[in-house]
């Protein structure tokens, strides 16, 4: 059981960190010349998967598309579903004992 939560802890981290580093790789793009709106999905997709806390605070961190008033009104909202969801994860409803 034990390795169980260690796995879902790792997959919370791993989903959480591709998902801040698709934000960094995005602002790079935007101040290259490149298009912002590149990548909007896959940034949408990663926050569904788990990573909505992570957008959320790089967002802050990087002062980029603070303005989108999609991802700020989205993230905080896909952000509290995903730690009500590792709140039912870790305390062992989706797990069979």
């Amino acid at each position: 059981m034990t390795i169980l939560y260690v796995l879902f802890a790792v997959y919370i981290f791993a989903v959480n960190f591709y998902a801040f580093h698709l934000l960094k790789e995005q602002k790079e793009t935007a101040e290259d010349g490149g298009g912002t709106r590149r990548g909007d999905g896959k940034l949408i997709l990663s926050a569904i998967m788990g990573g909505a806390i992570a957008v959320y605070v790089a967002m802050f961190v990087m002062q980029f598309r603070l303005g989108n008033l999609l991802f700020m009104i989205l993230m905080p909202l896909i952000a509290v579903l995903n730690v009500y969801c590792f709140y039912l994860a870790f305390r062992g409803i989706y797990f069979l004992p």
